[in-house]
């Protein structure tokens, strides 16, 4: 493992004493475990991104066999 460190505002670094004493850890055990899981994140969302983009596109079937046309596409009666 490696040493870091890092300089923070005092009522920053009295905030993190109080809160990972309150979660019964240590400091740098609690940011160690603070930047395992948004670093786990990150990863589910790239490979949760990557298996999106992998998938074929769906063709559409459009009723009738046509396109709309773009007046058709922005027909707003619902509004009026």
């Amino acid at each position: 493992m490696k040493n870091i460190t890092i300089t923070l505002p005092e009522d920053v670094a009295r905030w993190l004493r109080v809160r990972a004493a309150k979660d019964d850890r240590s400091v740098s055990r609690w940011i160690r475990e603070l930047l395992e899981r948004k670093r786990d994140r990150e990863d589910d969302y790239e490979v949760a991104m990557k298996r999106y983009l992998a998938r074929r596109p769906r063709k559409i079937d459009w009723p009738g066999g046509r396109r709309p046309s773009r007046d058709e596409l922005y027909v707003r009666t619902r509004l009026r």
